[in-house]
């Protein structure tokens, strides 16, 4: 079965490669029917990657790549949730936020352990212990 592709060449000869809409021969991207709903479709992407930006120097966001940068965003939802006025939602938003720092702070101490753990066998490796993983002790 041969995959139908989207007819418009790009600049330089090479097709666009993707499918095309059920009743065309071009993408929505490419479709000349479609110009007003890609204009359309740019313009929110721009405007959603502006937001994003500004909200990440105004909140110091990196992401959630990092035990730091998910610290960073539960302290600005707790600082936001303690804001608000008292209500259940207020409570429960707070609670999460606790359980969550809980978890995070869990994490890093384990994190933690595990790098003197790994330490402390690569050394014990590199003075020539017998390896754990085959029955035999660190140091001997």
């Amino acid at each position: 079965m041969v995959r139908r592709r989207c007819a418009y060449a790009m600049p330089g000869g090479r097709d666009c490669g993707a499918p095309p809409g059920r009743d065309s021969s071009f993408c929505f991207w490419h479709d000349p029917d479609k110009a007003d709903e890609v204009a359309e479709a740019q313009r929110l992407g721009g405007v959603r990657r502006k937001r994003e930006r500004t909200i990440a120097a105004a909140y110091d966001f990196t992401g959630l790549g990092s035990i730091d940068a998910i610290r960073r965003i539960l302290e600005v939802a707790t600082t936001d949730a303690l804001s608000l006025e008292n209500s259940t939602a207020r409570v429960r938003a707070l609670i999460s936020a606790a359980l969550a720092a809980a978890k995070l702070l869990e994490t890093g101490e384990l994190e933690g352990r595990l790098a003197v753990l790994e330490l402390a066998y690569g050394s014990a490796r590199d003075n020539g212990a017998s390896d754990p993983s085959d029955g035999g002790l660190l140091g001997g």
